[in-house]
């Protein structure tokens, strides 16, 4: 929690920085919580609670740039740190590039609360976090004789910052956030031991999924059992909402602008090209009340504002910060994304899957990469055989392999079910011809 004597500090010690040497100056004060309650077959194996709170400030001295953290809060002790900051800048190298943003790009405030902070997260009595997790232990235990081992796990946690700059932002957020997992591994054929998880996490504590989170993941780790290889070849990918992420990682890190300006980015000088499908409609909605990743301003105080990402397959916009736009001598945009959202289509999981004749659902990827000036990928996958519309056999141990704008560009299908808990809601999707390697 940010209180009003730490942001009386924040100020004070931005005053004394610009007092002492420094010409410009932005800074965060920060305070985060967390706890969590893990399991192991439903007895307590490990409690954690921590929290930290600190200051960093970034002083631009003399065309130089410095950037310190320091978690004592003490004005005296705050004195020597910024001086000493403010002298070890005048060591380093001048980059002209390292300037504060433009005054006008920065958000003004007015808009309405974005809802992201659970009041309730003081007054939650520590038996009931514990029984949510022991909950799900007990969903599993005892229901099938080859059950090895069953770890379960409550959390939660809240952040908070409030940020200033020596050109006029000051802005403040905090968010709380709440969690319940479960792990199931059980004994297979042979020396196969596979293993599942299932999960589900809110802002509020009254909208978390308490129950059924230990029967999901028993029933995922039995639909494994007799994994294996299935034959080389093309076949129709699916990929669930747990798992569609994975594909849509390497895109976005192709577009910062720290990506660009290094020239590693395998969508560099691709604006306003189209680069996918159709399908392919991905918007940035940093505004959407109560929703994981809504901001009105990103970590350099800039206003946040709806974005098409891409359009029908065409990228509409880089993610560039006020460093690297002066690095490459193009317009910044923002430094990142805050909630993005993948256009829906009409059908869930099974309704996709019945439209497959010949295809692979992945519902994990295990290990790989993606080369990030190339696009090329290859990932290991598990994941289930889907022949005439039906999942008929479990597979793992095999690889699929290709090139992110080739991959993106057979995109067929999109799901109606992302993982609304997700700053990243990104549904099921389906694509044609990708190549699989196993037998």
């Amino acid at each position: 929690m940010i209180t009003d004597n730490n942001k009386k500090l924040a100020q004070w010690a931005m005053d004394y920085a610009l007092k002492n040497g420094c010409q410009a100056a932005k800074l965060v004060l920060y305070s985060n919580s967390n706890a969590s309650f893990e399991l192991r077959d439903a007895k307590m194996d490990k409690l954690q609670q921590a929290s930290e709170s600190g200051l960093s400030i970034s002083l631009f001295v003399d065309g130089k740039y410095g950037s310190y953290s320091t978690n004592r809060l003490d004005k005296k002790e705050l004195e020597g740190f910024i001086k000493n900051g403010i002298e070890s800048t005048r060591y380093l190298a001048e980059d002209k590039a390292r300037v504060l943003p433009d005054a006008s790009r920065y958000y003004k405030g007015g808009k309405p609360d974005l809802q992201l902070f659970d009041t309730k997260f003081y007054d939650i009595n520590p038996d009931d976090k514990v029984a949510i997790a022991r909950m799900a232990a007990e969903e599993v235990m005892g229901k099938d004789e080859r059950i090895i081992s069953v770890s379960t796990s409550y959390s939660d946690g809240e952040n908070a910052s409030y940020r200033l700059t020596s050109n006029g932002f000051e802005g403040e957020s905090k968010s709380t956030w709440f969690s319940a997992f479960a792990e199931v591994a059980v004994k297979g054929e042979g020396e196969a031991r596979p293993s599942s998880y299932w999960y589900d996490s809110a802002l509020y504590y009254d909208k978390l999924i308490k129950s059924g989170i230990g029967v999901k993941a028993l029933e995922r780790v039995l639909q494994k059992l007799g994994q294996k290889k299935a034959a080389s070849g093309k076949y129709t990918m699916v990929v669930d909402p747990m798992n569609s992420g994975q594909l849509i990682s390497p895109l976005l890190s192709a577009l910062y602008g720290s990506a660009l300006q290094q020239k590693n980015s395998f969508l560099l000088d691709k604006l306003n090209t189209k680069v996918g499908s159709d399908k392919l409609n991905l918007m940035d909605e940093p505004h959407t009340i109560g929703a994981n990743g809504a901001r009105y301003f990103d970590t350099e105080g800039v206003a946040t504002e709806r974005r098409p990402v891409f359009e029908s397959g065409v990228l509409k916009t880089y993610f560039i910060d006020t460093y690297n736009s002066k690095k490459m001598g193009v317009a910044p945009t923002i430094n990142s994304p805050s909630l993005l959202v993948l256009q829906p289509g009409n059908k869930d999981l099974d309704g996709l899957i019945a439209d497959v004749e010949k295809g692979i659902l992945v519902t994990g990827f295990n290990g790989g990469n993606s080369n990030s000036s190339s696009g090329d990928f290859s990932y290991g996958i598990e994941g289930f055989l889907i022949e005439n519309g039906k999942l008929t056999q479990p597979v793992n141990e095999m690889n699929v392999t290709g090139n992110m704008v080739t991959l993106w560009s057979s995109l067929v299908a999109i799901g109606n079910d992302p993982r609304l808990s997700s700053s990243w809601r990104i549904p099921s999707l389906v694509f044609e011809g990708v190549d699989f390697s196993g037998l």
